[in-house]
């Protein structure tokens, strides 16, 4: 008997095991690029992007220390010299506050002071802006973007908005009056992509 399945069956099967795969594949990129390295072990990988989108409303005032403090330390266990960093400030409008390249431990610190001197005003916090400059910014090559949220009306704006499907998350830490996201940036167009390569479209 002949097999009755239709193709577009047989895409939508794949469409979902695919999906799976790129939010697997994701989690174990992060999983081996972002864990801390052994003690006297040295690690080398290829240059990545670093998106940073902090939290520019006036929200973020009461948890500057700890936030600081905290992406501090994920710096200093992530970024290698080679990468490209860019800081958004996400206030009433997003704008850049910081970008180059990591040569050196004075890009580190520099980075680290463009954080913690961070301008806030207003209680909007831009994250749509700065999630989509950051998206249309993003060359080839693996990208990690973390987004610092002390303002929860903003953040539920955009996951409920027109925007939504900026802000695919793989993984999100909670702390008291803030969180941490790590944004899977143009996931739908990687899996469109892999998907017409599968099917040679």
């Amino acid at each position: 008997m002949k097999n009755t399945k239709n193709k577009g069956d047989s895409k939508d099967g794949f469409w979902r095991r695919l999906t799976k795969l790129v939010g697997y594949s994701l989690l174990l990129a992060l999983t081996v690029f972002f864990r801390p390295p052994l003690y006297g072990q040295e690690t080398q990988r290829a240059p990545i992007n670093v998106n940073l989108i902090i939290d520019g409303s006036e929200s973020f005032t009461g948890v500057r220390a700890e936030v600081t403090s905290w992406v501090n330390n994920r710096l200093d266990q992530i970024l290698a010299d080679g990468d490209r960093v860019t800081v958004w400030s996400a206030g009433v409008q997003a704008s850049v506050i910081y970008s180059d390249t990591i040569t050196s431990s004075a890009e580190r610190e520099a980075v680290k002071r463009s954080i913690g001197e961070l301008t806030v005003s207003g209680t909007n916090a831009d994250f749509t802006g700065a999630l989509r400059e950051a998206a249309a910014r993003q060359s080839t090559g693996f990208s990690y973007t973390l987004l610092i949220s002390a303002s929860p009306q903003a953040l539920s704006s955009v996951i409920s908005g027109p925007n939504a499907n900026l802000l695919r998350y793989s993984r999100i830490e909670d702390f008291t009056n803030w969180r941490a996201l790590v944004v899977g940036l143009n996931i739908d167009t990687r899996v469109r992509r892999a998907a017409g390569a599968f099917f040679g479209s």
